[in-house]
């Protein structure tokens, strides 16, 4: 096993664990999605090795080829790229969770595709929370009915909201847009959606997104090195 992959993922949790206990909240409240898109297979089983199942990957080809690769190890795949139409049927084939649901057509073709001796797809929707110009994502005032309409298709289950905001100048700022989306998030609770997870936080802003209700951070640097 690579001790290096170990050791970072060991300090990544610290951080995790750390950011928890400062916002008074459970450190089991928060998973780490380890990503590991441009990383081959031994990379990964590196650092399942050292104790992590859940990996993202926003390359669909290079991640089934990886999937495929590593089909005997009881891992967590979790898609977090951009989803172009003529790419749902590998998804629904072959991942655990999509995170990158940006519009009603590709997740009817997720749901519509998704094998039936598989479990339903966990899904997110991805949010542009900020209003990024070059991010992906629903906007807001968007985003009740693209929930609803998803939590209706038959073979997805809703699990909640992704975020991918734009880099933030002050720790104020990287607050306050955390925040818009745990409140968007909760917006939907209270309309009876039954949501769990709110994928937000990176290896930039990860103390920021803890302490505004993250559930999910996905990190990749800070575990596998610089690509």
């Amino acid at each position: 096993m690579n001790a290096l992959i170990a050791e970072n993922l060991a300090h990544v949790q610290a951080q995790i664990e750390a950011a928890c206990l400062a916002a008074g909240r459970t450190p089991g409240s928060v998973r780490l999605l380890a990503v590991s898109k441009t990383w081959g297979p031994d990379a990964v089983r590196q650092a399942h090795a050292a104790g992590q199942t859940a990996f993202g990957e926003n390359y669909i080809q290079e991640a089934v080829d990886k999937i495929t690769a590593l089909r005997g190890l009881p891992l967590e795949w979790h898609c977090i790229g951009p989803i172009q139409s003529n790419k749902t049927r590998l998804v629904a084939e072959h991942f655990d969770w999509v995170h990158s649901i940006d519009r009603l057509k590709i997740a009817q073709r997720l749901s519509e595709q998704r094998p039936e001796n598989l479990a339903p797809l966990q899904v997110c929707i991805q949010v542009n929370v900020d209003g990024g110009a070059t991010k992906s994502g629903v906007a807001p005032q968007d985003l009740p009915a693209l929930a609803q309409a998803v939590a209706a298709l038959p073979r997805l289950q809703l699990r909640g909201l992704m975020t991918i905001p734009e880099p933030a100048e002050t720790a104020a700022q990287m607050h306050a847009v955390h925040a818009q989306a745990k409140a968007l998030f909760e917006a939907l609770r209270r309309q009876g959606l039954p949501l769990d997870t709110l994928s937000m936080g990176m290896s930039a802003d990860l103390d920021a997104a803890i302490a505004e209700g993250s559930t999910l951070v996905r990190v990749g640097t800070a575990i596998f090195g610089k690509r």
